[in-house]
């Protein structure tokens, strides 16, 4: 496919994912008019009638659904029911008008939070349906994998040409820093230089350190999508990773060590670990549409830390 001739509306696009994916499809060619990116105060994508006025109009011939409620263990456990049927209504409402228009492509982002609890390491595409999804995410992921058996349903019924990936967890500059709906990175990021900046002597973490996570620098997520966008069309998911796997507690020493935090670390081992292992098979992604992740960890966890003491005056967040 050539996106260049396309009209693609990216939903989340003003988020964390969608600036970075717009940014790269701008330097493969696609001129910033034919991006078209549905604001939340305009519309409700869980709204079928929202949903319906976006597409008259956008008139996109591309959609990549990377819009998504969701956050870290607190908020999962908090908003079970918000996030099944919010992502669940969001996806529900735009692959069945995608479907009744004949959109040309429907990429949906999917989460890994949909495999299993206790997945073999690495995690392959073929173990998505070999159990349960860990607890407090199970709401999130299954209503996120409902969308992948929609998508494969609709392909063989109608013919819509939708694909699914599954990016881990992602980090980078412009990351979501609210320690109230955050992921790790930046949690842990704004913990240690806020325990800096105020001279705290102990920073106190959920769990025990002991899980493990994965972890893929925005702009290689980007352009993941972007290749896949261009070259795949098949009906089976595509995880997108880096390959790797790091502890919470080894990710905690490194960005200690990396902020310049001197004082302890202290483990809440009343607070949930999550699913224990995190780390994908990558071939798939590689093998259908070229994809590896090109950004050292360090390296990205550098300019992520750099990112957010430029920004956290600005964003007023400690």
């Amino acid at each position: 496919m050539d996106l260049t001739q396309e009209r693609i509306v990216i939903t989340g696009g003003a988020g964390f994912l969608g600036k970075h994916l717009q940014h790269e499809l701008k330097r493969r060619g696609v001129p910033a008019q034919s991006l078209l990116v549905p604001k939340i105060e305009e519309y409700d994508l869980t709204s079928q009638a929202a949903v319906v006025r976006m597409y008259d109009d956008m008139k996109p011939t591309v959609v990549i659904h990377l819009a998504a409620e969701v956050g870290g263990i607190g908020a999962n456990r908090e908003n079970p029911g918000r996030f099944f049927y919010a992502n669940m209504a969001m996806g529900l409402h735009l692959i069945e008008q995608a479907r009744i228009r004949g959109l040309k492509k429907f990429v949906q982002i999917g989460t890994i939070c949909a495999y299993p609890k206790f997945t073999p390491v690495p995690f392959k595409e073929e173990d998505l349906w070999r159990g349960y999804p860990e607890e407090t995410n199970a709401p999130y992921g299954v209503a996120k994998k409902a969308l992948l058996v929609m998508l494969q349903a609709y392909r063989q019924q109608y013919g819509l040409n939708g694909i699914y990936l599954l990016p881990v967890n992602l980090y980078g500059p412009g990351d979501n820093f609210d320690l109230q709906t955050s992921h790790v990175i930046p949690a842990l990021i704004r913990k240690f230089c806020t325990a800096v900046a105020e001279g705290y002597p102990e920073v106190i973490l959920w769990g025990t350190g002991s899980a493990s996570r994965e972890f893929l620098y925005v702009t290689d997520a980007a352009r993941a999508i972007a290749m896949a966008t261009e070259k795949y069309d098949g009906p089976e998911p595509v995880n997108v990773g880096a390959g790797f796997e790091i502890t919470i507690k080894e990710l905690a020493e490194k960005i200690k060590d990396m902020t310049g935090f001197a004082g302890r670390i202290a483990w809440d081992a009343t607070q949930p670990d999550g699913q224990p292992r995190r780390c994908l098979d990558t071939s798939r992604a590689r093998e259908l549409f070229g994809f590896e992740s090109q950004t050292p960890f360090d390296e990205g966890l550098c300019e992520t830390i750099e990112w957010w003491k430029r920004h956290r005056d600005k964003h007023k967040l400690g």
